[in-house]
């Protein structure tokens, strides 16, 4: 397996990949990774939205379940084009704060050549991991995701790095993809499926394990989406034992919008 680094490395070179493109393809996106759109969800109804800035990466809609209210702060991890940024913001309005956080310097170019359209003072960017977030303690009100935390290496880091920058009270609202059965090792070291965000996925039980030790309460998954591979999808990854291997050991992939509360 690769080191978490190396991870880093590969996701980091395909997102940039994707920025700089026209878009993307969903959380798999990228010419050279996966051309499909079951993880996608249509934002173009949603206020504040902004077509640029929808590069199809996402896996829900976190900023539906999130319940931000005027002249909250809110957090957006693995911000990307600003896609939830600038739904967030006009759910938080003139009076709140929208922060951006991407490690990918080609996804903060791409946001703030958006913003500078959109000439909101209230909204920024910022480069920083989520292992590591370069924000205040107690800085937000509401943080969301949306199909990036799956792609952290260190998720444990990632969640007591999002209780840390939450404000006492405050909440998550993130969207995932997490894995019912057990991933195969073979589809595990593909490092194009790991930036297609499935071999970086967890399962069910381990996610909401690692929000539950980091010390969140009242979790509760509010959104299940089960997504299904295709089968060209997983001949282009895995050798026909390795297809038959990953239909009789997983059982399912799922997207879902799981919220916990700081305390």
């Amino acid at each position: 397996m690769q080191n978490q680094e190396e991870i880093k490395e590969v996701v980091k070179s395909k997102y940039a990949e994707i920025a700089v493109a026209k878009s993307g393809s969903c959380c798999c996106g990228g010419s050279k990774v996966v051309p499909y759109t079951m993880f996608q969800d249509d934002y173009s109804g949603k206020e504040g939205y902004v077509p640029e800035a929808d590069l199809g990466l996402g896996c829900g809609v976190p900023t539906d379940l999130a319940e931000i209210k005027k002249g909250d702060v809110v957090v957006d991890l693995g911000s990307g084009a600003g896609n939830d940024v600038f739904v967030a913001r006009a759910v938080a309005g003139d009076e709140g704060e929208v922060i951006g956080i991407d490690f990918t310097q080609e996804m903060i170019d791409k946001a703030n050549k958006n913003l500078d359209k959109l000439k909101f003072g209230n909204i920024r960017f910022v480069l920083g991991e989520i292992e590591n977030i370069p924000l205040e303690a107690n800085t937000a009100d509401v943080v969301i995701s949306n199909c990036v935390l799956n792609l952290v290496p260190d998720k444990t880091k990632a969640f007591a790095e999002i209780y840390r920058i939450l404000k006492p009270g405050g909440h998550f609202c993130v969207s995932d993809i997490v894995i019912v059965g057990e991933m195969s090792e073979a589809l595990k070291k593909s490092a194009e499926m790991y930036a297609g965000c499935v071999s970086g996925g967890l399962s069910r039980d381990a996610y909401l394990g690692i929000i539950q030790n980091t010390g969140f309460i009242s979790t509760e998954v509010k959104r299940t989406k089960v997504i299904e591979l295709p089968d060209d999808l997983l001949k282009k990854y895995l050798s026909p034992d390795g297809v038959l291997e990953y239909k009789s050991k997983v059982s399912g992939i799922c997207s879902i919008t799981v919220v916990g509360y700081k305390r």
